[in-house]
């Protein structure tokens, strides 16, 4: 049972109180959303899945690949029927796409998300979706891979699915959600969604827009250096390339929803860097020792919770 800490709240087991969903609506059918399909399809074979996506060649896609039982022409068609509809569309386009199907939702239905936002997400769903059970959602899990194909049904495995619902929510709609990702494979946890978009600032965001830093400073002496960069880049820098060639749609709607938040860390972050410029200039090695030592722990604390894997130069081939 997760500990109770600022502003988090554990949640209850799951012994047999709740029942998964029968009919789930997945609107936005890209990493997040082909992986949920996949992810449903093998742990609840029994529950009938309808999906939607704005984009009709995705649709295409979803039809030609069998990702879902049937795919929709409108987010309203499908969610007619549904008892939980999880929105998998970038943050940005959640309040338009929960007014979209408003007025189709069925009256017990439970209305879900996936993104890397809470709070200004939570609002959006409640402005779109007044008086319904909704109970946001952040799978802490993906890829810098997107589109139905890129999906796969383990995606969620062994990984944190944090609720934010607002305070008075129905706890029953809380806990069938809390379910539905513990039979995915996930850990749910609950916080309030302002203590959420602080820690996903500091652990996702900043570490995100850092790499988008730092490939874009990288990219303009390319120029200057005639392809030594891209020619000569070690493991660090490839490393920031993956998480830089994230889906750049999804990243501008997360740094401008939170960015209250994103702004506070970057300060912090600022603050700490000047720090290291000037033990680097003054010579303090001591200073950069202690630190480099506190930093190789926290590594090594995430590789022992299961939350990346130990190989060495993570998993990198050396053949």
């Amino acid at each position: 049972m997760p500990r109770r800490h600022r502003g988090v709240a554990p949640v209850g087991g799951a012994g047999g109180l709740m029942l998964p969903f029968a009919r789930v609506t997945l609107i936005g059918l890209g990493l997040i959303g082909s992986s949920l399909a996949r992810a449903v399809r093998a742990t609840m074979p029994t529950v009938r899945l309808t999906g939607y996506d704005a984009d009709p060649a995705v649709r295409e896609t979803a039809v030609r690949i069998e990702l879902v039982d049937d795919v929709a022409d409108s987010a309203g068609t499908a969610a007619i029927d549904a008892d939980l509809v999880i929105l998998c569309v970038p943050v940005g386009a959640i309040g338009p796409a929960a007014a979209e199907l408003a007025d189709d939702l069925p009256a017990d239905a439970v209305v879900s998300d996936v993104g890397s936002c809470k709070a200004a997400v939570a609002r959006a769903l409640a402005e779109a979706l007044p008086g319904r059970a909704i109970v946001p959602a952040h799978p802490v899990a993906g890829t810098e891979q997107s589109g139905p194909e890129a999906g796969f049904a383990t995606l969620f495995h062994g990984r944190w699915c944090i609720l934010t619902p607002e305070a008075g929510t129905d706890a029953t709609a809380v806990e069938r959600v809390a379910e539905f990702w513990r039979r995915l494979g996930a850990t749910p946890e609950v916080m309030t969604p302002e203590h959420h978009d602080r820690v996903l600032a500091v652990t996702s965001h900043l570490p995100h827009l850092i790499a988008y830093t730092i490939v874009g400073t990288a990219s303009d002496l390319e120029e200057v250096t005639r392809g030594e960069v891209i020619k000569y880049s070690a493991g660090g820098f490839r490393d920031f390339t993956r998480i830089a060639a994230s889906d750049p749609t999804m990243w501008r709607d997360v740094f401008l929803t939170n960015r209250e938040a994103v702004l506070e860390m970057l300060g912090r972050f600022s603050e700490d860097l000047a720090s290291l410029q000037r033990a680097i200039r003054w010579g303090k090695g001591d200073e950069l020792f202690d630190l480099f030592t506190r930093t190789r722990a926290i590594r090594r604390s995430i590789v022992e919770q299961g939350q990346d894997d130990p190989a060495a130069d993570f998993g990198r081939s050396h053949e």
